[in-house]
């Protein structure tokens, strides 16, 4: 609970109770429920229900997710007292505009409580793609019996393998974090961070083409934004070593998908996508079927449980800002270029 002296907000939650039923537990409702005046318990799915314009024009505090509608100029009309958007989930540029930074509200995103778990999820790609784990599991099921596998996979091993991030985003800071205890050397690329601060998160700058020629495992970490689309083009692709691994945990359009389709179907280069373009493939895609991809269906990011961790971020900051205190994960309008 709140102490009494802390100003309380009206809240509305405004969500696709479709794509985020179990987001909240009762124990959220009742944390919200200890810090603001709740304008309704149902959520608001869309701007054009009936229930809408009243529940717009008393709302002082948007609790948003996934399939929230876009807060362009003609809503925020509507919510004369708006004063602060707190998005329980990653990106918010599905539903916040510039129409939002215009008005001064006030933009807050679960994104990295989102990281964590993408950041995990790479971390074991990493580990297993070096122990060549993908392949010798389907090679183990084929053959039923023994054999030398380091004669099969020859350079299978973890220790002293370069692994290459290409963005130190939230995700790629995490991932390089975990990997710190390994015996790793690890290389990373971002254009927007000097070779000091790189290193300041346990990495060795180094350019884009140098780290896909010379990392075994190369990780994508970059947001998808006009710049970094088809980033890893086919030229690129032609630079990893024989049998290096690609893994993408960020957005399958960084990646040229018939140039990527192509080294893996010839064998050279293997990979671990858990996100692909399109998402989702055709069914007749060969990335399904081919030995040397494993592909999983966008499984990395918060799911499941993880996703409570995303409501308690967003509940954190809905009491800073009750308490009138900085929010620590606010989205300004000077961060747009830079996140996904």
């Amino acid at each position: 609970m709140m102490p009494e002296s802390v100003r309380r907000p009206t809240a509305l939650l405004v969500m696709s109770p479709a794509l985020t039923k179990g987001l909240m537990t009762d124990a959220h409702h009742l944390r919200l429920a200890g810090s603001c005046d709740l304008i309704s318990s149902e959520p608001l799915e869309t701007f054009d229900d009936p229930r809408a314009d009243p529940l717009l024009a008393d709302a002082e505090v948007l609790l948003t997710a996934w399939g929230c509608p876009p807060l362009d100029a003609k809503v925020l009309e509507r919510a004369p007292k708006l004063a602060a958007i707190m998005h329980a989930a990653g990106t918010v540029k599905n539903h916040v505009t510039e129409a939002v930074f215009e008005r001064g509200i006030r933009v807050s995103s679960a994104a990295a409580a989102n990281a964590l778990p993408v950041a995990e999820f790479a971390l074991a790609a990493i580990l297993l793609a070096n122990k060549r784990a993908f392949a010798l599991q389907r090679r183990y099921r084929e053959v039923r019996g023994f054999r030398f596998w380091s004669r099969e996979e020859p350079g299978i091993g973890n220790f002293g393998k370069r692994v290459g991030l290409v963005g130190l985003s939230r995700i790629g800071r995490r991932l390089a974090q975990l990997l710190r205890p390994f015996d790793l050397e690890v290389v990373a690329w971002d254009p927007t961070m000097d070779a000091a601060a790189i290193a300041s998160h346990g990495a060795t700058a180094v350019p884009l083409d140098e780290l896909l020629a010379s990392s075994d495992v190369t990780s994508l970490h970059a947001p998808l934004l006009p710049e970094t689309h088809g980033l890893i083009d086919a030229r690129r692709l032609a630079l990893m070593p024989d049998a290096a691994t690609l893994v993408n945990t960020a957005r399958g359009a960084l990646v040229d998908d018939k140039a990527l389709e192509r080294e893996l179907v010839s064998g050279r280069l293997r990979a671990v996508l858990d996100t692909t373009e399109p998402e989702v493939l055709p069914a007749n895609s060969p990335l399904y079927d081919l030995p040397n991809v494993f592909l999983t269906p966008h499984i990395a990011g918060a799911l499941g449980a993880e996703t409570g961790r995303m409501v308690d971020l967003a509940l954190d900051e809905i009491e800073r800002f009750a308490r009138d205190e900085p929010l620590l994960h606010e989205v300004r309008p000077d961060d747009w270029s830079r996140i996904a």
